[in-house]
């Protein structure tokens, strides 16, 4: 019991503090000023000025909702063209080329576009986390389909079940972990590319806070900024990795 402790909570505090003497170490090192890199208490004073003042919950409320609307239309629209493509030979042998030439695109070479077509705001930041986050989630859900196993696919037709029947009882609990390990992945790649949308037109949000951090040189409020949004980043996947044991358990896994 005692060793567990350890390795779940008094190792990773021992981890945090060793980075941050390292960190302040780098800046003694180097004597570095801090315009150029700002200390650990710098950084834990202005964490706390935005919490205070609540002006990280204002620009978080706004990052959450672009990732929110972004991230749910490239579920919705993904999961089902994956199992489109991983159950029809012929649609998956003509489009997944295509898709496969497309995956590897960054999202932000697309914001010339998306700018175009969006405009400033929100738009384009959510256009943005469902590029990122689509293309993950359809080849994880192809994966999963084609994966099943034959032997459901058979207790399946005899049992005569086709249409919504067959995907609610068969394949979605069959291909479920392929789905939310592409989910997991898309949840990474996307948080990170909407700080990114952020930075090209939006006038709030954790990636505005950055840039308005660096023009005004602030870069303590610029680390700041980068800690929430790794936190958040963090507590996102905790809270899916929450849903999807609870899924397993309503399949019985």
């Amino acid at each position: 019991m005692s060793g567990n402790l350890i390795k779940k909570q008094i190792l990773p505090i021992l981890t945090f503090i060793l980075f941050l003497f390292i960190w302040q170490c780098v800046i003694w090192i180097g004597d570095y000023k801090p315009i150029l890199l700002p200390g650990p208490i710098l950084v834990a004073q202005s964490i706390w000025h935005f919490i205070i003042t609540g002006e990280i919950f204002t620009h978080l409320g706004f990052s959450l909702f672009r990732f929110f609307i972004g991230f749910s239309i490239a579920i919705l629209i993904g999961v089902p063209t994956g199992f489109i493509l991983g159950r029809s030979t012929l649609l998956h042998t003509a489009i997944e080329p295509l898709f496969q030439l497309i995956r590897p695109i960054s999202p932000i070479a697309w914001s010339p576009f998306v700018v175009l077509w969006f405009g400033i705001g929100s738009l384009p930041a959510m256009a943005i986390i469902f590029i990122a986050a689509f293309f993950p989630i359809v080849f994880s859900t192809i994966k999963g389909v084609r994966n099943v196993e034959p032997q459901y696919l058979k207790i399946a037709s005899n049992m005569n079940l086709s249409g919504w029947t067959l995907y609610r009882n068969i394949l979605f609990p069959a291909s479920f972990k392929h789905i939310m390990a592409g989910i997991h992945m898309a949840v990474g790649t996307s948080w990170i590319f909407l700080v990114s949308g952020e930075m090209i037109g939006a006038q709030s949000g954790l990636g505005f806070l950055i840039v308005d951090a660096r023009n005004m040189l602030n870069l303590e409020d610029v680390l700041s900024a980068i800690f929430f949004i790794g936190l958040f980043g963090f507590l996102i996947d905790r809270i899916i990795s929450y849903l999807e044991k609870l899924i397993l358990i309503r399949f019985g896994e």
